[in-house]
């Protein structure tokens, strides 16, 4: 979704990628291309389309910015990190696992932790609420923001413009 929304904002379309999934090309006014990815698999078996589409475009995993989910932030909060452990998310795993690296960047959107005993799949795979949809364009834009932020001037800048201040 975030990727999505990214390419809408930018005006970009996608295009096929072998059988990985879809991909677009936005010019940065910092003189390089940023490729923008969504993938046909599942975030749990994206491992491989995510080394495939890096591979192809001779881009290292360094500069790679993963969009996922994170359990463990409240729903909308949007934080930026650079490698780290996975913290029990298969996808990152799956990615980990086929770059042999977890030294990327991350843009971890919040979905918080049920409050019900049920199977955490279930619960990541549900449909938002209907106050969760209603702000869903807002978190859709700021992870967006961050990603720019991120991509033009840093993980430190983009951390302190996008990070609410501790208070």
């Amino acid at each position: 979704m975030v990727v999505a929304g990214c390419a809408e904002s930018a005006s970009v379309s996608f295009q096929k990628f072998k059988s990985h999934g879809v991909i677009a090309s936005v010019p940065h006014p910092g003189g390089f291309t940023l490729r923008l990815a969504a993938l046909s698999s599942f975030m749990n078996r994206s491992g491989g389309g995510v080394q495939a589409m890096l591979a192809f475009h001779k881009i290292p995993p360094t500069q790679l910015i993963v969009v996922h989910d994170d359990l463990d932030l409240p729903h909308g909060t949007v934080r930026l990190k650079f490698g780290g452990g996975h913290g029990g998310h298969n996808g990152l795993k799956d990615i980990a696992r086929a770059l042999g690296t977890l030294d990327f960047y991350r843009v971890r959107v919040g979905i918080g932790r049920p409050d019900d005993p049920r199977p955490m799949a279930d619960y990541v795979l549900q449909r938002f609420s209907a106050e969760q949809e209603a702000g869903l364009p807002g978190v859709l834009r700021h992870a967006c923001d961050a990603i720019d932020v991120l991509v033009g001037e840093g993980l430190t800048a983009a951390q302190q413009q996008i990070h609410p201040p501790k208070l």
